[in-house]
């Protein structure tokens, strides 16, 4: 049992003295289900001293395995619930999923009317059997009775009885027995009545493994007044397809819950028992069992008849009944009128991000694999908790939890140090960040959602970051109805902890520049239509003249932070020289010595690296809160997000998705052109070298440096010039003095 409080210590709100036999053995099933010694069970069983036998427990948990249905701990849970213990807010409770629900409180314990019934004057009662019959049972369903019984403690006990004859068959025979139907099913006490099981059986025996279909469930309650019992399930609108007086203490309903299987009859008779339970109707827990005997219509138990009261009353099946309940407390708020609050509107929530977001609403982070989603993340995490600006956005200072999903704890640690010793800011406020590593130990959203509400309850977050949203999501992605039940987790972090949820979640395959921003998340559409903000990242494709400029700048900073930190220099340059790689690297191969100049170059080729790997991103936003603000472009220095505040990646556009054999054309022409770049610079080059001799330049010689033939070669000079970028606009053949080819700069 998933559970966030001990069992022993749940038990301590269950007084033994107060359960019945049955009860009683429940929870020591239930523990040791749940892995607990034996010794829980005998000393929290000692606390009922005129019941308790020394070793008897232990004895028994011996027995206590095997079963295809074991009792769990969650019988425990709600035999403390049922004793009056309410969990603590935030706590989890988990029982295949139905013990985290609590029954709605429909019937108002102090307005409750109740509701007489008496004896029939006029009685049949071979009828009423047969109409409790035709009620519950189709004709060729063999149904459980029991009419002989045993006296035990001054009570009598039902014994197995009979289950070998269909419904059908016992009607034709009550129809024809003249009012006698003890000839048909057996003559009982009369001062012990008569029983019968309310789900049909397989013929070959009265078990729960014998039940053919989990129809129906017995709702029975010994300690509430007759009238009021009739009452309430009437006031609760039970499915009831048979209400039938005991003779005794008690009304039984037969409420319909319709389950598929064993586990499903489980978790509805739970949720109705629950309902019960809240509404006054304390039910006996033994009745539980599909197989479990009621008392028969049309015989009598110690002078007093066992009768019919009434057939299908209340909602018509279980679904519809489900559905009732919940709609009744639903704890949805009720239309209010505009008019009443035009003169008197709530405060809108502070924005957490300037612009951008809320506090206590929902964002959503998307882009392609490598954008640096993390690291942005990780970054505003940062800026939150220092109150600082974020990419183009001021943050309201406050404390997050950032959930780390993907990351090794070591990993994740150290990038939030890196991420601060590159933006350049103290960390004054590492107070404000909490971080939840999670790797290998997530679950899904639906799981987790509790497990964060209550670590999270107390620690007044302003935002709860989720990275990334791939390792939580439930269901199928691409479905609409499931993703909106996935995304309705998030809402209840929100409401619960009054915090923003800020996830981040991947692009669909294939290009993205020519979709909206809102589409290129992966799945349901669902994923960009429910945040309050979405922002969206996508590649801008560098061109090689925006890489050299970057190179170049690059260079030139280290240059000055380097002569910076070691002379005198600033006077000797001026504002081009600054600006240009070339003229800096000069500077500084003659200002240095030997060492300084090498200790330069090493930080250079790191500052090369770096530089090769940088990219380029468009951030698009769709808010919900604030006006469309103006695509913001970004460098991704690792590990860092850097807004380009000169606008050289205002003019990228980028490129939309083409089909493969386009692209791959488009890959060919590119190789080509690089090819015709790579020949006209080598032509160029052994040309160069060959001029600084002094000589003329023959085509032979020429040809041999460059690897090919002189007819080859002077043909680039002519009609193929073209695939060699146009060297004929540059260069021309001649005949030399000595009879052969030169070749020669035009001009």
């Amino acid at each position: 049992m998933d559970s966030c409080y001990s069992l022993a210590e749940v038990l301590d709100h269950i007084d033994p003295a107060e359960l019945d036999y049955s009860e009683w053995c429940a929870v020591g099933m239930a523990l040791e289900h749940e892995g607990y010694p034996a010794s829980v069970w005998d000393r929290w069983s000692a606390r009922d001293p005129a019941r308790y036998h020394e070793g008897e427990c232990r004895r028994k948990y011996a027995t206590f395995h095997g079963s295809s249905s074991p009792v769990t701990g969650g019988t425990i849970v709600q035999l403390a619930r049922d004793h009056g213990w309410v969990p603590d807010r935030g706590q989890e409770l988990d029982w295949d999923g139905i013990l985290e629900q609590d029954g709605p409180e429909i019937v108002d314990q102090n307005y409750i009317e109740a509701v007489e019934f008496s004896e029939p004057g006029h009685w049949d009662p071979a009828r009423e059997l047969v109409r409790y019959l035709e009620t519950l049972f189709e004709s060729t369903e063999n149904v459980g009775y029991v009419t002989e019984s045993w006296k035990k403690d001054g009570r009598y006990m039902p014994t197995k009885g009979c289950w070998d004859r269909t419904a059908g068959q016992l009607i034709e025979a009550l129809s024809e027995c003249g009012g006698d139907i003890g000839s048909v099913i057996g003559d009982c006490s009369p001062e012990a009545g008569a029983w019968i099981r309310f789900n049909p059986l397989d013929g070959n025996g009265c078990k729960n493994e014998n039940v053919t279909d989990f129809r129906y469930a017995l709702v029975e309650s010994d300690s509430t007044d007759l009238d009021r019992q009739n009452a309430i399930i009437r006031e609760l609108e039970l499915p009831v397809a048979c209400l039938v007086y005991s003779g005794n203490k008690s009304l039984h309903a037969i409420v319909r819950v319709d389950a598929a299987d064993y586990t499903e009859y489980r978790k509805r008779v739970d949720y109705l028992y629950s309902v019960c339970q809240k509404n006054g109707l304390k039910t006996d827990s033994q009745n539980r069992n599909p197989s479990r005997l009621s008392r028969m219509p049309g015989v009598t138990r110690n002078g007093k008849k066992q009768f019919l009261l009434d057939t299908c009353i209340g909602k018509q099946g279980w679904q519809e009944w489900y559905e009732w309940i919940e709609g009744i407390n639903d704890d949805l708020p009720e239309p209010e009128s505009m008019e009443e609050a035009w003169n008197s509107l709530p405060e809108l929530a502070e924005p957490l991000i300037e612009g951008v977001l809320r506090k206590g609403h929902k964002m959503l982070v998307a882009g392609p694999s490598k954008a640096g989603k993390s690291f942005g993340l990780i970054e505003l995490s940062i800026a939150v908790a220092e109150g600082r600006k974020w990419l183009e956005w001021q943050c309201t200072k406050g404390k997050v939890l950032y959930v780390n999903l993907e990351l090794d704890r070591a990993s994740c640690l150290h990038r939030f140090r890196d991420v601060y010793t590159a933006l350049g800011w103290r960390p004054e406020n590492l107070r404000n960040i909490d971080v939840w590593n999670l790797r290998g130990k997530s679950v899904p959203m639906d799981k987790l959602a509790p497990k964060l509400i209550r670590r999270a309850a107390k620690k007044n977050y302003t935002a709860v970051i989720i990275d990334p949203i791939y390792k939580v999501i439930t269901g199928d992605e691409n479905s609409a109805d499931q993703m909106a039940s996935f995304c309705n987790q998030f809402d209840k972090v929100c409401t619960e902890l009054g915090c923003a949820v800020i996830y981040c979640h991947h692009h669909s395959k294939g290009g993205q520049g020519g979709k909206k921003s809102m589409d290129r998340a992966s799945g349901s559409g669902v994923f960009a239509r429910d945040p309050d903000a979405l922002l969206d990242l996508i590649e801008l494709e560098l061109t090689e003249d925006i890489l050299k400029q970057q190179e170049n700048e690059a260079v030139c900073a280290a240059c000055r932070e380097y002569l910076d930190s070691c002379c005198d220099w600033r006077s000797d340059l001026s504002q081009d020289d600054l600006l240009s790689s070339v003229q800096m690297l000069n500077y500084c191969e003659n200002k240095l010595d030997r060492a300084q100049w090498e200790a330069l170059g090493g930080i250079l080729e790191a500052v090369r690296g770096q530089a090769g790997a940088l990219t380029a991103w468009r951030i698009e936003g769709t808010l919900r809160e604030f006006p469309k603000f103006s695509p913001v472009n970004l460098w991704f220095r690792y590990p860092v997000h850097q807004v380009d505040r000169v606008g050289i990646l205002a003019d990228i556009d980028p490129e939309e998705e083409k089909p493969a054999r386009q692209k791959g054309k488009d890959a060919r022409k590119k190789q080509v052109e690089n090819e015709r770049v790579k020949k006209r610079n080598e032509f160029e080059i052994e040309f160069s070298n060959l001029e600084l001799e002094g000589q003329e330049v023959s085509a032979e010689e020429l040809a041999e440096k460059l690897g090919t033939n002189p007819r080859e070669l002077l043909s680039w000079l002519g009609n193929g010039a073209r695939q060699k970028k146009n060297l004929k606009d540059s260069f021309e053949k001649y005949m030399g003095e000595d009879g052969k080819m030169h070749v020669r700069r035009k001009g």
